[in-house]
C-alpha cells in the first residue's frame, strides 16, 4: 500500500504550491515528482486531495483534485493556559502530545513563580504543525505567546474556566467530575501553573474572576504532565462519538 503524505498549507484552496519548508521536504526528502498524489490540510477543517504538477529543488506546485471537509472530532473549544517550565523541551513535548490528543488553543503564562519568561512560539508552532500532520488533525491549534497571568484572567473567555492548583487551604473539586457530560457547555479554559505552582494570591484572584478551583487528582504532577492530563480529561468528556 502506497504511503499517503500530508502537507500543511494554510491557504490550500487558493494557493498553487506548497510553502517553502513543506516543498523542501516533499522534493528533497520524499523525492516527489509530477503526477504524485498528496494530501493537503489547511488547519481550518478541510483536507484536499491533490496532484503534484511541477517541482524544482525548492518548489512544489500542485492541482487540487477533490475537497474533503472534515467533521469536528470533539465538541467545543478547549484552551490550555500553562506556565512554561524552565526546560522548554518539556513544554514542547506537552504541546506535541496535546495536539495529538486534540486541543484548540495554547497560551503560555508568566506567573509569580515562573522560571521561564520567554517562549519562542515559532518553534512551538512547528512542533504543533508536525503533530497535526502526524495525527491527521484537520484543525491547527492556536499558539499564543507569553501572557502575564493577570492580563490573561482579566480577558473575556468562552465557556467554563478552571484553575488547577495544590493548595489544601483553598477548597477545590475534581476537574474531571466538574466537566459534566457533552450536552453541557462545551467550551473549556483550564489553567496550569509553573513548577512552584501558582501563588495563592493568583489562585484567589482567578477565582474572583470566575475560575473554578480544581484538582487533577491525588498525585502531584509535573507541569507538563498536568497540562496533558487536563487536555486528556477534557477530551474524554468532549469527544463526538
Amino acid at each position: 500500500m502506497k504511503e499517503v503524505h500530508y502537507f500543511f498549507v494554510p491557504q490550500a484552496a487558493t494557493a498553487v504550491e506548497l510553502p517553502e519548508e513543506e516543498a523542501t521536504h516533499a522534493v528533497r526528502v520524499l523525492r516527489m515528482k509530477s503526477g504524485d498524489e498528496i494530501f493537503l490540510m489547511d488547519g481550518q477543517g478541510t483536507f484536499y486531495r491533490a496532484e503534484v504538477t511541477f517541482t524544482t529543488n525548492k518548489r512544489c506546485q500542485y492541482a487540487i483534485k477533490s475537497v474533503l471537509p472534515q467533521e469536528p472530532l470533539w465538541q467545543g473549544h478547549l484552551h490550555l493556559a500553562i506556565a512554561p517550565t524552565k526546560d522548554m523541551g518539556r513544554m514542547e513535548w506537552m504541546a506535541e502530545k496535546a495536539t495529538e490528543v486534540g486541543i484548540d488553543e495554547f497560551t503560555f503564562l508568566s506567573c509569580h513563580f515562573s522560571e521561564r519568561k520567554v517562549v519562542k512560539t515559532e518553534r512551538v508552532e512547528r512542533i504543533v504543525v508536525s503533530a497535526m500532520k502526524q495525527s491527521r488533525k484537520p484543525w491547527k491549534p492556536v499558539v499564543n505567546g507569553m501572557t502575564p497571568f493577570k492580563d490573561f484572567i482579566l480577558q473575556p473567555q468562552r465557556g467554563r474556566k478552571f484553575i488547577c492548583h495544590c493548595y489544601d487551604e483553598i477548597p477545590k473539586k475534581d476537574f474531571f467530575a466538574l466537566l459534566g457530560n457533552p450536552t453541557e457547555t462545551q467550551d473549556v479554559v483550564v489553567l496550569v501553573g509553573p513548577e512552584g505552582d501558582f501563588s495563592i494570591e493568583e489562585v484567589r484572584l482567578a477565582m474572583e474572576q470566575g475560575y473554578e478551583s480544581v484538582t487533577l487528582g491525588t498525585a502531584r504532577l509535573r507541569t507538563e504532565t498536568a497540562g496533558l492530563a487536563a487536555v486528556m480529561m477534557a477530551q474524554l468528556k468532549r469527544r463526538c462519538y
